[in-house]
């Protein structure tokens, strides 16, 4: 595993001024990605980079309590989830392919009452 971060997003409500923010105070280009009813802005596009988005859609609700944070899940996310429960934390979603060749995810509560994200390839 080279990076215990994988991806992360930030909710947004107003996309216009949050991508100006955040290009401003990163010095960088945020692309804007359309899928379907959500917009992204991508905060890398490096391949090599731990990834991230801002994200404005349904259910994309800014928060005080915290950033969806996925943890990179290796070649298969599926054993690292299988000792979610066994920890005593809780799977909120299974498995799930994402599609169009992006792998795979999961959510799940850790003992904290933290939500964290699990991604892979397989």
């Amino acid at each position: 595993m080279t990076h215990a971060l994988n991806w992360f997003e930030i909710p947004v409500t107003d996309f216009a001024r949050a991508k100006g923010f955040y290009e401003q105070v990163l010095g960088i280009t945020i692309t804007t990605l359309p899928m379907g009813p959500v917009t992204m802005g991508m905060l890398s596009t490096d391949p090599q980079a731990v990834g991230g988005a801002l994200v404005h859609g349904d259910g994309s609700t800014p928060s005080a309590t915290g950033t969806l944070v996925y943890l990179n899940g290796g070649d298969d996310l599926a054993p690292l989830l299988a000792r979610v429960e066994a920890a005593g934390g809780r799977v909120l979603v299974p498995k799930t392919e994402i599609g169009n060749d992006f792998g795979f995810f999961a959510h799940f509560l850790d003992t904290e009452g933290n939500k964290l994200g699990l991604h892979s390839m397989g």
